[in-house]
């Protein structure tokens, strides 16, 4: 008898469940014997945030700020090597002053530990002096002539605005070598910002426009918003700025900055209010709109006709107040600095002869690259202007190719023959979606698959089934051209723009249109976007568009596709325009054309060549494009020629195509055929027969090649685990696996679910606690809004309900409000009367079948039953789009039809209810009419309330499942148990379930309750340290079952706490087979597998014989239950299993590696990858700091000493008086006593005066204490106190307390923006008169643990601060210390967290963390907590006690926290192990830390090693 092992899996964002079950099979039929093998759950921890971002769509990379940071740290370095090769530049031409050129090494580069400034050095006697004095008491020449007034109070002008003043004398007067030197290596500093095509942000229904403008008056309208009144900012250009305030705002005068958005019409007019007035918004500007500022400064520059520094100059000698960085010129483009650079070097060729020197120039080129010769010979023609602005400061790297992350064509490889004479084949990459041969290929594939479908009423008023009426639209080829044609100018198409526009349909007055097609309705779908783009613009410029033909094309789009530059790209369409002779404008009217997005199709251009032709038809298909491979192909098939790589199976499916001409117009699938033999998923198609093999794979395995890191992890992992099982148990004979839907689908859908989750989450939450406020008014929910926009709604209902109009209740009634006024949790609203209430106000409070009213009063009553509008017994859908509430009795006279079915079989009649009242089921037409209303924007609802049958493809809709991550994993698991022959992507040993089909049988074959018994110590221990009884409850059957308050349910699920429910999951996925698949998923469902589906449901469920009424007899029928179990002792083999299994966490410690690092080199003449073998080159995984940088500070504060430590520092003495007495005897040589008896003499003069405490200043690096401080903008933030206790600058502290206790210490009107430039405003005042620059930023300190980034240079004076869970390593060690009582010797523990920065420099020494450790705890670790009995006998008992392992969470210092090992998540945040959500004691009460021992348990859960 052979045994089939079944894997299971459940695989999730962060979690595998997986489950062997063991078969036996005899003679090739299943005994039904089963039986659990093993189980496990394999949990792959992630940040919560970046899990709660994937669920939620958000793309955002998990690497993302790692990149950024890198590319800030390449473009720094990129610089240095700029600033290197100008050093050496320079160095040659002499330029650079002594002090400087001596601090720099033959290289370039400064020498260690130093870094000098270019204008500035110190003189003998250690002073600062500046080099260009002459230049600067030139431009205090120039200040003192245009402000005489504010130079004779003291301005100062900073030393440091030289260099624009230099900057505009070097245009047109001669200046010194050294200056230029200065000037050149400021433009390196700061060259400007380098925009390629498409980084402007555009939107196309409205303009924004930075403004800063002068505003002339403030008018207070009277009108209120609450405390604060609206106020009328009128402006210098008319505007007016609308705005609150709590006071009137002191802006006359002054010029604010704004953001102005204008909102743009249709046809490019702007938009205006009622009044005929233009609309326009204003806000604040942020550091978002840096690119709408950087357009205003280039505007103004422009129209100023100056260069960028003679701009500036000019700006502050006519404002010298004013800041230059931040406010005078942000970021502008680099073509201002490069044609600034540019005149300034041509001027000076007049005034430096060195700078025409051509053996000097080639003595420079010879310095910068001396063993590139080519190079050398390529630019030895131009001159130093070229070297200085082409070759060094504005060289732009060209961005490096990202072809490697574009997906291998399916079809098509590159065969070539190596230098040793082997044949090779190379990948050759998929085509980009913008090319415009993908955009006819895709266009064609689209016509192909368009079908119209009629959807006009019939005669009863109801829609028709949807009869597909493609023939009549597109009832030959020369349609299908027109169609194309039409369609290849446009850049989208939907549907009503195809039927209304293209096909003349009319749409009936207050009507949808009679017809449909078979895409998503209301959505749009690319057509030829490329063309229809390039076309657009030619007709606004009124550019003829004759010339554009295939190759014309083609040749535009390699042009638009591959140059990001603009200026590039201008000289390009310029040559482009003159060889296909398109006109003058038209480089003009292309250059606005926005960058391709970088997007793929699924083939290479060479197989979309090839299967191209086949698909097109009409004049545009012609036997000539098709490749000579490919035709001789098509010849074999019409004529039966014998050929190997043509099967059978192609014959068959190209058995109708006669001819050669009747190769056109295929489907792509056909077309693959006929091409290749194949379709493109049957290349993946592998048979793995041994474990080994997937380490094969995963070697070889492209990281990042998912494009998605979350799932990327779990795909790989999954195989892992795969492979680990499969040597465990030697065989796999078939997966069943079930993806989480968040792994299947893309960004955008995730999002839309997430919010839908959230959406039905707060309605259920908001519809429980309204319906016991509802039925107890002083019930006291919280949260219950009576006054909130979304409540209203609810609690108009209730108002507007007929509970008041009875003036005696039934006793069912009494019942339920009894009940539902109880406080007992067990008696709140219940699922189903909370589904109850949602169908009943989605419906309008109307019966579907009868349109009479359901009174509430009666809605929880046995008089209402939940429909399902599909039976389930037909097919299965337990979607609330297939359920309403209507009478009892018209449910059963339903029965098994469909809801339109049921109506046109017994319209008219009349049905007697419960308590003797008649309904009548409605008409035809009166009920579609009803349901069109009722359901008119939930379309899925109506359609199925108006079928009478159920479509075919309705079924293959919902059993479809082409997401790209589920056919990936679908075919590799394939490979593991594909049989011999198999030729499809996914194996038939290979059954995917889905999320309905597993909940319906753990439900029905009570997982639930399996679940609910091994968790339900979790909720009495809740009761317990509660002291409630709030979070169990009483099943139906009198049972104990967890529950939670109903103000604690928001979020929570009772199967998400425990780690196990992944192996629970698994083990119900192992279990269900094909059949039950095919019943759930209602493939048995199809018009043509009604006698199968009737078999499946008597194979896998229950029946019980009832007896009904049926025409007024009564009758015996078999009735389906429940589905049966997969053995007898299935619950409690399921209960053992979970009860027994160890959760395994794959641990994330890799803190450092070796880095292999590849350049390009020059080996015997050609260029080769070289891999690096000198020096060594660690890659450190973690992010080791935050990435604030802090500056330690030595504070000086006061402490009381004694007179001893006064008579060695007198200096430090707070009370002058105090100083100098004490500093004269000191000077005098009197000793401690002859002072002390000095102050005891004259105690009269001195009696205040305590020597043992002597007020005297201290500094904070004397002491253990360490201080840091960091740069922080002012905000409101800023009171008092933080003033007083966090600002280091003591004359800053001083400025802004004077400034606050203006305001009267309101601190949110003092360092408001308006309070802040206040303050700038009149800081001479509050400064005591004396001249400071404005406060923007200030140092604010804070008493910390930080270590320095680096120990050379400037590093060892910048402090960080250890980034969040960089506590990696938890190091335990044992001592030996003396009892005191016993006197005896004992063994004692002692605990210390590494930091981070600290284990990686032993990591790179080699050294072990700490000497004589005992054991190491890391985060997801597991320990075991021995008993007593365990600890006394020095040995573990095995198996040991699963409840008594934990997992490692964090550690701090000398602590280390803990959480049982199976713990997902809190039942009730901060409150059951902690405030923390971790515990340092165990549940039991034993410090955790000093008693554990650490676990090894390998990845499927298994014990490895327990101990040291």
């Amino acid at each position: 008898m052979e045994k089939k092992n079944i894997l299971g899996l459940d695989l999730g964002t962060n979690s595998i469940g997986w489950a062997i079950i063991k078969e036996e099979i005899s003679d090739t039929k299943y005994s039904g014997k089963k039986c659990i093998v093993d189980a496990g759950s394999r949990i792959i921890p992630i940040d919560a945030s970046m899990q709660s971002d994937f669920e939620r769509g958000n793309t955002v990379s998990q690497t993302s700020d790692r990149t950024r940071y890198r590319g800030m740290r390449r473009l720094r370095e990129r610089s240095l090597l700029r600033r290197e090769r100008l050093h050496r530049v320079l160095t040659v031409l002499g330029f650079l002053p002594g002090h400087y050129a001596d601090n720099i090494t033959r290289y370039g580069k400064f020498k260690n530990n130093v870094e000098c400034r270019l204008p500035w050095f110190n003189d003998k006697n250690g002073n600062p002096v500046f080099v260009f004095q002459k230049s600067y008491d030139e431009m205090l020449k120039l200040f003192w002539e245009k402000h005489p007034d504010m130079m004779s109070q003291g301005l100062k002008v900073p030393y440091d605005w030289t260099i624009y003043y230099l900057r505009q004398k070097a245009l047109a007067h001669g200046i010194t070598g050294q200056e230029l030197a200065w000037i050149i290596l400021n433009f390196n500093h700061k060259r400007g910002y380098y925009q390629i095509r498409g980084e402007e942000k555009k939107v196309d229904n409205k303009k924004e426009e930075y403004m800063a403008l002068k505003v002339t008056s403030v008018e207070n309208t009277n009108e209120k918003r609450g405390m604060e009144s609206w106020y009328n900012i009128h402006l210098e250009n008319g505007m007016i700025y609308r705005r609150t305030a709590k006071e009137a705002p002191d802006w006359v005068g002054k010029i604010k900055e704004f953001i102005v958005t204008t909102f743009i019409n249709e046809d490019g007019t702007l938009k205006t209010d009622k009044e005929g007035n233009v609309r326009y918004t204003f806000r604040m500007p942020d550091d978002n709109d840096w690119g709408l500022i950087k357009i205003k400064t280039q505007s103004d520059i422009q129209n100023s006709q100056l260069t960028v520094g003679a701009y500036i100059f000019n700006a502050l000698l006519e404002n010298p107040k004013q800041k230059i960085k931040g406010k005078l010129v942000r970021t502008i483009e680099r073509d201002f600095y490069k044609e600034e650079l540019i005149q300034i070097l041509n001027a000076q060729k007049a005034f430096i002869p060195q700078l025409n020197d051509k053996d000097l120039y080639k003595e420079c080129i010879q310095e910068l690259y001396r063993q590139n010769e080519n190079y050398r010979s390529s630019i030895i023609k131009h001159d130093f202007t070229y070297l200085f602005v082409e070759d060094i400061i504005f060289y732009q790297r060209h961005l490096k190719s990202k072809k490697s992350l574009v997906d291998n064509c399916p079809y098509e490889s590159h065969e070539y023959v190596d230098a040793e004479g082997n044949v090779c084949r190379s990948n050759i990459k998929c085509i980009s979606k913008s090319h415009p041969l993908f955009q006819e290929f895709r266009l064609w594939q689209f016509i192909n698959n368009l079908k119209i479908y009629q959807t006009q009423s019939g005669e009863e008023g109801r829609p028709l089934d949807d009869m597909d009426v493609t023939y009549r639209f597109l009832p030959d080829t020369e349609a299908k051209v027109s169609l194309f044609e039409y369609l290849n100018d446009l850049t989208f198409i939907n549907q009503k723009i195809l039927l209304e526009k293209y096909f003349k349909i009319k749409k009936p007055k207050g009507m949808d249109l009679p017809y449909r097609w078979n895409y998503v309705q209301d959505k749009q779908y690319p057509c030829n976007e490329t063309r229809g783009e390039i076309l657009l613009r030619l007709s606004k410029a009124g550019i003829d568009s004759s010339f554009l033909n295939r190759e014309a094309e083609e040749a535009l789009w390699h042009i638009l596709y591959s140059v990001s530059d603009l200026n590039e790209l201008y000289k390009a369409l310029k040559s482009y325009a003159n060889r296909y002779s398109a006109g003058e404008g038209f480089a003009s009217a292309m250059i606005t054309f926005p960058p391709f997005i970088s997007d793929y199709g699924a083939y290479s251009a060479k197989a979309i060549k090839k299967l191209l032709p086949l698909m097109r038809m009409g004049s545009h298909w012609k036997q000539e494009d098709i490749d000579s491979v490919t035709l001789s192909r098509i010849y074999k098939i019409i004529d039966g020629e014998v050929d190997e790589t043509i099967d059978n199976r192609i014959r068959d499916k190209a058995i109708s195509l006669a001819d050669v001409n009747s190769f056109s117009g295929l489907p792509l699938w056909l077309a693959c055929y006929i091409v290749y033999g194949r379709h493109s998923e049957a290349q993946k198609a592998d048979r793995w027969t041994d474990p080994s093999q997937i380490d094969s794979y995963l070697k070889t395995f492209r990281q990042h090649s998912l494009r998605n890191p979350v799932v990327e992890q779990v795909v790989t992992e999954t195989l892992r685990v795969v492979r680990d099982i499969w040597k465990k148990h030697e065989h796999i004979d078939e997966i069943h696996v079930e993806i989480g839907r968040d792994m299947k689908n893309p960004a955008e859908k995730r999002k839309k679910m997430a919010e839908k989750a959230v959406q039905n989450e707060n309605a259920n939450l908001r519809i429980k606690a309204l319906l016991t406020e509802f039925l107890n008014p002083d019930f006291g929910i919280e949260n219950v809004r009576p006054y909130s926009p979304s409540q209203q709604e609810l609690l108009r209902i209730y108002e507007n309900t007929v509970l008041d109009s009875f003036d005696v209740l039934d006793d069912d009634i009494e019942d339920i409000v009894a009940r539902l006024s109880s406080s007992d949790v067990s008696k709140r609203p219940k699922h189903s009367e909370v589904m109850r209430y949602k169908l009943w106000l989605e419906q309008h409070y109307l019966s579907p079948y009868t349109g009479q009213p359901i009174p509430l009063a009666r809605l929880f009553t046995t008089d209402y039953e939940i429909e399902h509008v599909i039976p389930q017994s037909r097919y299965f859908d337990d979607s609330m789009s297939n359920k309403v509430i209507c009478e009892a009795e018209v449910n059963k006279l339903k029965d098994n039809s469909l809801g339109y079915e049921f109506i046109k079989n017994h319209h008219g009649e009349k049905v007697t209810l419960n308590g003797g009242r008649t309904v009548t089921i409605l008409e035809t037409d009166s009920y579609c009419q009803h349901v069109t209303n009722t359901y008119r924007k939930n379309r899925l609802k109506m359609k199925k309330l108006l079928l009478d049958d159920i479509p075919d493809d309705f079924i293959e809709r919902q059993l479809n499942d082409s997401r790209y991550i589920s056919k990936m994993i679908k075919s590799l698991l394939s490979n593991i148990v594909r049989e011999e022959g198999e030729q499809e992507a996914t194996s038939k040993n290979v059954i995917v379930c889905n999320g309905s089909v597993t909940d319906r049988l753990k439900r029905e074959w009570g997982v639930n309750d399996v679940w609910n018994h091994i968790i339900l110590p979790r909720f009495e221990r809740m009761n317990e340290l509660t002291g409630t009884d709030k979070f169990t409850s009483l099943s139906s059957s009198g049972h104990v079952i967890p529950d939670m308050p109903l103000e604690l349910q928001k979020g929570f699920n009772k199967k998400r706490i425990d780690h196990r429910h992944h192996a629970m999951d698994a083990i119900v996925i192992a279990c269900t087979t094909r059949d039950h698949v095919n019943l759930l998923n209602n493939e048995a469902a199809s018009s043509k597998s009604n006698k199968n589906r009737h078999q499946l449901s008597h194979k896998l469920r229950r029946y019980e014989e009832v007896t009904v009424c049926r025409d007024g007899e009564l009758k015996k029928i078999m009735v389906a239950k429940e589905f049966k179990m997969p053995w007898p002792t299935f619950k409690s083999d399921m209960e053992n299993t979970l009860c027994g299994l160890i959760v395994s966490f794959k641990q994330n410690t890799r803190v450092i590696n070796k880095t292999t690092n590849y350049s390009i080199r020059y080996v015997d003449g050609k260029k080769k990858m070289v891999r690096q073998t000198s020096g060594d080159s660690w890659a450190i995984r973690k992010q080791m700091h935050k990435e604030t940088f802090f500056g330690e500070v030595n504070l000086r504060r006061i402490k009381t000493f004694p007179l001893k430590e006064a008579i060695r520092r007198p200096e430090r003495i707070v009370d002058s008086e105090i100083k100098a007495e004490i500093r004269s005897m000191v000077n005098k040589g009197y000793t401690e006593k002859q002072v002390k008896k000095h102050f005891e003499d004259k105690k009269d003069a001195w009696r205040d005066v305590n020597l043992k405490k002597i007020e005297m200043y201290y500094f904070t690096k004397e002491t253990s204490d360490r201080f840091f401080a960091s740069r922080k903008p002012i905000d409101t933030s800023f009171d008092e106190k933080t003033i007083k206790e966090k600002v280091t600058d003591t004359g800053i502290q001083k400025i802004m307390l004077r400034h606050l206790s203006k305001y009267g210490g309101d601190s949110i009107l003092a360092f408001s923006p308006d309070g802040i430039d206040d303050m700038n405003r009149n800081i001479r005042d509050l400064n005591r008169g004396r001249n400071h620059q404005p406060i923007r930023k200030v140092r604010v300190f804070e008493k910390a643990e930080k270590y320095a980034v680096g120990e050379t240079g400037n590093k060892s004076a910048k402090f960080v601060e250890a980034a969040k869970g960089t506590n990696l390593f938890f190091v335990v060690s044992e001592k030996e210390v003396v009892n005191k009582q016993t006197g005896c010797i004992e063994k004692k523990r002692t605990f210390r967290t590494v930091p981070l920065n600290e284990a990686i420099i032993k990591m790179k020494a080699g050294e072990p963390l700490a000497e004589e450790a005992l054991f190491v705890l890391s985060p997801n670790d597991l320990v075991y907590l021995p008993t007593k009995e365990e600890i006394t006998s020095g040995s573990i008992t095995m198996p040991i006690d699963r409840n008594r392992i934990y997992k490692m969470v964090s550690s701090n210092k000398f602590q280390c926290f803990f959480i049982p090992e199976r713990v997902s998540s809190q039942i009730q945040d901060k409150y059951e192990f902690s405030p923390l959500n971790k515990m340092e004691r165990a549940i039991t009460g034993e410090m955790v830390k000093e008693i554990c021992v650490p676990i090894k348990v390998d990845r499927l859960g298994n014990i490895i090693k327990i101990g040291y």
